[in-house]
């Protein structure tokens, strides 16, 4: 049976021990943990890319509406989740009652919107876009 200053002793060296695991591990879980906060927070945008462009291009296609709005719905959308120099095009950028169609692309750049490494995602560029018919009648 080990004395009570034996078994001090050998906490006291497994103390060193743990510090030094700690030193090298702790790096490795604090980027996996920052890794998937990143990795949500795009993820988060992507969806709601997504659902601006669908949003916008529906407000779009009922008549009456604009290319303004359906830019002005996309970037409040898009501001609901806090993206930053999000570009919203709409196609045709003039809604008549002969447009068939109308295609809302959103472009979230990566690099304006990570939170923990914008460096990583460089220069690229996140695009969701939607085409829907339009509910106008034909004037032809």
């Amino acid at each position: 049976m080990k004395s009570s200053n034996q078994l001090r002793r050998a906490r006291g060296e497994r103390r060193g021990a743990v510090v030094v695991e700690f030193a090298i591990i702790a790096p490795l879980f604090f980027l996996v943990i920052f890794s998937m906060f990143e990795f949500s927070r795009l993820n988060v945008i992507r969806h709601t890319a997504d659902n601006a462009a669908y949003e916008a291009a529906r407000l779009a296609i009922v008549p009456g509406a604009t290319a303004a709005d359906a830019q002005n719905e996309a970037n409040r959308i898009m501001g609901v989740v806090g993206a930053r120099d999000v570009v919203v095009t709409v196609t045709p950028s003039t809604i008549t009652r002969d447009t068939e169609q109308v295609t809302v692309e959103v472009a979230v750049p990566l690099s304006r919107n990570a939170l923990v490494a914008p460096r990583f995602t460089g220069g690229q560029v996140l695009r969701a876009q939607s085409t829907l018919r339009t509910e106008r009648v034909a004037t032809r």
